[in-house]
């Protein structure tokens, strides 16, 4: 197909394809069918799914650009800036449609019949303001708006990974807007959307994009663009394959439940995605490399064109089966207990030792972290193995360590346990704070990724440049500092738990994302400012490095004794109204967490000291060695001339003696 032609016929063709799906899907399903109670009326039952269908297209049109002209093009060239202009023109639509969703939403949820009376415009302002749906939606629209704007005009490298920063985020509300926000299983089901979401965007988004750019890229740099687009889409296929396992798990619970409507568009959207993968792998393995000759290139763009296909009729899928009712009850009951009420999950059992090895609580954005995480490190080290270089197995063990036990605390009882004992929750702080931080930093993962990934010559940017980049920007100077990453490690700790950001993180689950963010980062900054081997642009002398640990250690331990100490409960509405009937009772409980954070919480502090004073003293043999060598070299002509100069000033003196 010509270039250009295909430039228009797969848009087409995509869109096509998913309104088909959608349609059958709706019919089938029953997504749009009437309702017994406050019936909208088949244009809003119909309309409805056709916009939310509009706004996965054209978000994924906004970060596919994107992330296309981030990793596989070049900041002011003329496709990057179509790129650009590109993401604009999603973002406008995204715009349009999210508006268009709330306002159907609005109708469909609360039944209103629509009117130009100041009634409806306050019923509909109460509607974007107090539910979440609403607020889901305006989020949306009012992120696209922004987005329109930002990236029609910016053009450079650090606004536009800004602008897909915030693209990204803008997906996350879309997670919260459908029947998930009132599922027992709430965190799992909006996390797992939420990532099958921005994964799936940027897949199909970057796909769209070849479609568009191909007119524009010769085919050198189009191979080029398609090794590297082909990665992307295989990183965002193994996200979208398993938190779509994870979202239709809360849906199904078991095999025969397959047999039902929801579980036949479940197994629809299953097989689109699946042929997409195969077909993705076999012409990245088999066609990519020849894409410059004519009749590979011209069976490339055929499998592209059925890729595309596919991509529609999961799109389709994915918005008839977030409209069909699953065919088990996911919501939560009417008579929930105060656990029910406060986290959204039953109580669980009392805290024993056999379930500190048993208990699992699957937080999938900080499995995929750690999945990714090793997998990147270790293919790392194959790769310096395989061209005859070294790495040291005692940074392996240290990294692969580190992504376990934050998979421990993440996934596992630490997680499960630590909204309902303040004792657990201060044992995730110290773990995610201290621990995980000293294994992660003595992996030196910048140094890895330097040696290991490929430099770009051509004027992109790939992981290499990116991560070299984050390292030398101004910004890192700063808060690598040693003194200011002191200064972050502590303060963050007191004001974390004297503040409401405790009980934003207990409270919503954004929140406690975020709490792992934060701890991971200022606690990487801090021990890699003091002892890490990668590199900073300022470390403290040794000296200087031992006595700040000593003022955050001492600090740490008055911030253990203080929790000991307080006659009150932190967040008492919530670790005081859980309806606990084991374990000890929530002010002891506190007592204990205190007593962590002062005693547990100072032995990886402590094993820093010692891993400081090592250095230290490791670095003083060096500097011994280097005299010594430098001696050698030189036949101790320095120390020669010293004892010339000293006999020659013995010499002078003796003459001025001898002349008295």
């Amino acid at each position: 197909m010509n270039p250009r032609a295909l430039r228009f016929a797969g848009p087409a063709i995509l869109v096509g394809a998913g309104l088909v799906a959608l349609l059958l899907g709706l019919a089938y399903g029953g997504g749009a069918a009437p309702l017994v109670i406050g019936d909208p009326g088949p244009v809003v039952r119909w309309l409805l799914p056709v916009a939310e269908l509009t706004v996965n297209l054209s978000a994924a049109l906004l970060v596919g650009s994107l992330v296309l002209a981030l990793f596989s093009l070049v900041a002011g060239s003329k496709e990057f800036d179509f790129a650009l202009d590109a993401a604009s023109a999603g973002a406008a639509i995204l715009t349009v449609a999210s508006a268009l969703t709330g306002y159907l939403t609005f109708l469909k949820v609360l039944g209103a019949t629509p009117s130009a009376d100041a009634a409806f415009g306050e019923q509909l302002g109460r509607f974007l303001v107090d539910t979440d749906p609403g607020r889901a939606w305006l989020m949306t629209t009012v992120a696209g708006a922004v987005l329109t704007v930002l990236a029609f005009a910016v053009r450079g490298w650090l606004a536009t990974l800004l602008v897909a920063l915030l693209a990204i985020a803008s997906m996350v509300p879309m997670a919260t807007a459908g029947h998930t926000g009132s599922e027992a299983n709430h965190n799992i089901a909006v996390t797992s959307l939420a990532l099958h979401i921005i994964a799936a965007a940027a897949w199909l988004g970057g796909l769209m994009m070849l479609l568009l750019l191909r007119p524009l890229l010769s085919r050198d740099r189009l191979a080029a663009v398609l090794q590297r687009y082909s990665s992307i889409a295989l990183a965002a296929f193994v996200v979208v394959t398993l938190s779509g396992i994870a979202r239709a798990t809360v849906g199904i619970l078991s095999f025969q439940n397959l047999f039902s409507a929801y579980g036949a568009l479940l197994m629809v959207k299953v097989v689109a995605l699946l042929a997409m993968g195969v077909l993705g792998a076999f012409y990245r393995r088999r066609l990519i490399a020849g894409i410059r000759d004519t009749a590979i290139a011209a069976r490339f763009w055929t499998l592209v064109v059925l890729e595309v296909v596919f991509m529609g009729i999961a799109s389709g899928a994915a918005v008839a089966l977030s409209l069909t009712p699953p065919p088990v009850d996911t919501t939560l009951p009417l008579d929930q207990t105060p656990a029910e009420v406060l986290t959204g999950s039953p109580l669980p059992p009392e805290l024993t030792v056999g379930r500190f090895f048993t208990t699992w609580d699957v937080d999938l954005v900080w499995a995929f972290a750690a999945g990714f995480g090793l997998f990147f490190y270790l293919a790392g080290v194959r790769r310096l193995r395989r061209r005859g270089d070294t790495w040291p197995l005692g940074r392996t063990v240290l990294w692969v360590a580190g992504l376990l036990l934050l998979v421990y605390v993440t996934c596992g009882p630490v997680n499960a346990y630590q909204d309902y004992l303040f004792s657990m929750h201060m044992t995730a702080h110290m773990l995610l704070s201290m621990a995980i931080p000293m294994c992660l930093v003595f992996g030196a993962p910048v140094t890895l990724a330097s040696r290991a990934i490929r430099k770009r010559d051509d004027g992109t940017r790939g992981g290499r440049e990116w991560i070299l980049w984050a390292v030398h920007s101004p910004y890192a100077k700063v808060i690598t500092h040693p003194l200011v990453a002191a200064a972050l490690f502590i303060v963050s700790l007191w004001a974390f738990y004297y503040t409401d950001l405790f009980r934003w993180t207990l409270y919503e689950h954004l929140g406690h994302e975020w709490m792992v963010v934060h701890f991971l980062t200022v606690g990487y900054l801090f021990v890699l400012s003091l002892a890490g081997i990668d590199p900073v642009p300022y470390r403290l002398p040794h000296a200087g490095r031992l006595l700040t640990l000593i003022g955050i250690m001492a600090m740490h331990a008055f911030f253990g004794i203080a929790i000991m100490m307080a006659s009150g409960l932190f967040v008492a509405e919530w670790f005081g109204s859980m309806g606990r009937t084991w374990g000890l009772d929530p002010l002891a409980d506190q007592y204990t967490g205190g007593g962590i954070a002062w005693s547990i919480g100072e032995i990886p502090t402590l094993i820093l000291a010692i891993v400081v004073a090592v250095q230290w003293s490791r670095s003083d043999e060096r500097r011994q060695r280097s005299t010594d060598r430098h001696a050698d070299r030189s036949g101790d002509a320095e120390l020669e001339a010293y004892n010339a100069r000293l006999a020659a000033i013995a010499e002078r003196d003796a003459r001025r003696e001898a002349a008295r």
